[in-house]
This record gives structure tokens, C-alpha cells and sequence, in this order.
């Protein structure tokens, strides 16, 4: 049978972002093709680690009483040490924020294939030991994988100044369509179908949400602005976001029902993504799999993800005069929601990104 061990994530069922549910659908996907798949797993708290099964997918269970940044380290030392010791099983790590460990597996000759993500040192957030550490965990995450990932065509071309281009193989991420969903969680969260915009992104400085939020705040618009995500008052860029806002903006705070968030898109007049770095964000396939009009950042990320189909913005100025242009245009809106759902059918249906990850998987299965 052929196996697969998934290590760098919290674990599943999918509860803690886009590597958890890409996990998920992959796990579940290969389950159905006869594929044997195990998924590490944190566990708050303290006692042995035990194994159990979900949904037909094997998952080992290892406690971790240390909380933050330091818990995850310890957690990915673990389930390092326990998939090398188990045997010559595939391991497709997804991150690199602890590459230093997958020497453990070169030395027990594990295949390992690394989903190298974002270009995680350069974001504004981090201190100084952060981006040292995420720096040399990105070299070593290219020295150190039998294979690498990434997951746009720019993350692609960042590590070919680290690697040959023969061991970098660049899938996107993937997203569900949405065509349909009920309107009683819109309505429920205060909003009106139709007559507001969507923000779904941590508050950070390299995500634009200052911006977003002052440049919507910067005249009566006639719609809200639906901004999700926790905001903490003893945080000095939340604190700046909240006073920036006028009475349309509404925070809604962390949500993570899926029916809830799959609602809020499928219903909004537009989706705002203003993430300055990173490769193919999931939350804007998402947006382009609920069929969203699309106003992101002006990169070359977002660019590559959505196409000409979207409208960009670079600053707080120009999203105001952007959102003005197309709130007086809905022909044009219905133009970017139509373009926005072609791009996904062309590039990002689940289907298509795990076909080529099993193709890849495939490649890299150790000889029996």
C-alpha cells in the first residue's frame, strides 16, 4: 500500500488555516485511492502519544504542554523523530518554518517532499531573530528535501536562487466552489446580501487593512465593509484599524464556521485582499471559488492568482477611488465576478491541485 506521512501541521480535522485544510482534502483524497495516509497531530497538554483514526485516516497523537511559537517547534521535533523511526514511509512536510529538522530524515534515508509556502522571513511582523531563523530555515529546507513545492509561480522563482529548477515542482493551492448558500448567517451577523464587502485576514501591517479600512472610511459608501479576524485593544496596529473606521465598517471578529464564512462570501458585492506578500493565498482562491469581484493589492502574488479580471490598488487613496469607480458600475462588478470564476475553473479546483500532487507523490515513493 502505498503510504504517506503529513508533518507541519496542527493536525485534523482541518480547524487552523490553509495548510490544515489542503491536508485534509489531500489525506481524504488519496484515502479514496487507496493510499495509506498518516497525519501528525498536536495535542495541547501533557501524556504519551497515541495513535487513532478519523474518517479512515491514520493520525498519531503527540501531547505538547509548551505554549506559542516554542510548543510547534517541540511538536515538529516529535513528529520528526517518530516518522523517521517508523520506516521509509513518504513524508510530505508542509512549511519550512522548521526545516533543520528534516536532516533527521535525509540521515534515516526518508524521502521527504517540502511544501516550501511563503517567503516567510521577509514579512514586516517578525523581529529580528524571527526573520534569522525563517531565513535559514528556508536555505535549509532547499538543501534539505528530496523535492520542493511551491505554490506560485514567484515562490517558484525564489527558490531557483537557492536550487536547480528540476527540484522544484509549483502546484497552487485549492478551494471549493461555492454556488450556492444560504442567507440566514449573512443576515444573522447584521448585513444585508448583496451590499456589503468581504475582508478575511489577520491584522497585520503587510496585509493592508489599515489601508483598506481608511481608505472605506474616507467617504459614505451605502455599503459595509465586513471586516474579519481578531482584534486585540492592546495591540497598537488594531487599535489604529479600529479608530480608522467609520460607522459602515462592521468587525465581526474570528469566525470559523465554514458554512459562515462560504455564507459571507457567496453573498458579498466584492472581496478585499490586500496581502502584500506570500505565493497563491488560500483565502483569495476561496474568494475566487464563491465567484467574489476581487480588489487586491497591486503584487505580483495577487496579480498571477486572480488575472486582469480583478481591480487593484496600491494605497489607502487609490482603493477609495477604486470602490467609488465600481460601486457606480455594477456592469463592471458582474464583469469581475464572471472572470473571477472562470480564473478558478482554470487553475484551482480541488480536482486539479491533488492530480498533481498524487502525480508528484507518486514520483517520490520509496522502492518496496
Amino acid at each position: 500500500m502505498k503510504h504517506l506521512r503529513i508533518l507541519g501541521i496542527r493536525g485534523l480535522p482541518a480547524a487552523h488555516g490553509g495548510f490544515e485544510t489542503f491536508a485534509e482534502y489531500l489525506a481524504l483524497y488519496l484515502r479514496d485511492r487507496g493510499w495509506k495516509v498518516t497525519v501528525y497531530c498536536q495535542i495541547d497538554g501533557q501524556g504519551p502519544v497515541y495513535e487513532d483514526m478519523w474518517e479512515g485516516i491514520h493520525r498519531v497523537n503527540i501531547p505538547v504542554d509548551i505554549p506559542g511559537p516554542k510548543g510547534t517547534i517541540a511538536f515538529d521535533w516529535l513528529a520528526t523523530r517518530h516518522a523517521a523511526a517508523q520506516s521509509r514511509d513518504l513524508c510530505l512536510t508542509l512549511g519550512y518554518n522548521t526545516a533543520v529538522f528534516c536532516a533527521w530524515l535525509r540521515l534515516k534515508g526518508v524521502p521527504n517532499v517540502i511544501n516550501m509556502d511563503g517567503i516567510e522571513w521577509a514579512r514586516a511582523k517578525w523581529g529580528g531573530v524571527a526573520k534569522t531563523w525563517f531565513w535559514l530555515n528556508d536555505w535549509m529546507g532547499c538543501w534539505l528535501g528530496n523535492h520542493l513545492v511551491a505554490d506560485h509561480p514567484g515562490i517558484a522563482r525564489h527558490l531557483q536562487t537557492r536550487v536547480k529548477a528540476a527540484k522544484i515542482t509549483m502546484i497552487p493551492y485549492g478551494a471549493a466552489e461555492v454556488t450556492t448558500a444560504p442567507q440566514e448567517p449573512v443576515r444573522a451577523l447584521g448585513l444585508v446580501p448583496g451590499r456589503y464587502l468581504t475582508v478575511v485576514a489577520r491584522a497585520e501591517p503587510e496585509n493592508s487593512i489599515l489601508e483598506v479600512v481608511t481608505g472605506f472610511s474616507a467617504a459614505p459608501r451605502g455599503v459595509q465593509l465586513a471586516v474579519l479576524g481578531k482584534y486585540d485593544e492592546g495591540n497598537a496596529y488594531h487599535r489604529a484599524v479600529k479608530a480608522a473606521a467609520g460607522p459602515e465598517v462592521a468587525f465581526l471578529g474570528a469566525i470559523y464556521d465554514k458554512t459562515v464564512v462560504q455564507a459571507l462570501r457567496a453573498h458579498s458585492l466584492a472581496y478585499v485582499h490586500g496581502h502584500q506578500v506570500g505565493g497563491t493565498n488560500p483565502s483569495l482562491v476561496e474568494a475566487l471559488g464563491a465567484g467574489n469581484a476581487v480588489i487586491a493589492h497591486d503584487n505580483q502574488f495577487n496579480r498571477w492568482v486572480v488575472g486582469e479580471g480583478a481591480a487593484y490598488f496600491a494605497d489607502a487613496g487609490q482603493f477609495s477611488a477604486t470602490l467609488a469607480t465600481l460601486l457606480a458600475a455594477p456592469d463592471r462588478v458582474d464583469a469581475m465576478r464572471a472572470a473571477s470564476r472562470k480564473r478558478f475553473l482554470e487553475r484551482f479546483t480541488w480536482p486539479q491541485v491533488l492530480t498533481e500532487y498524487q502525480v508528484m507523490l507518486e514520483q517520490w515513493l520509496p522502492q518496496r
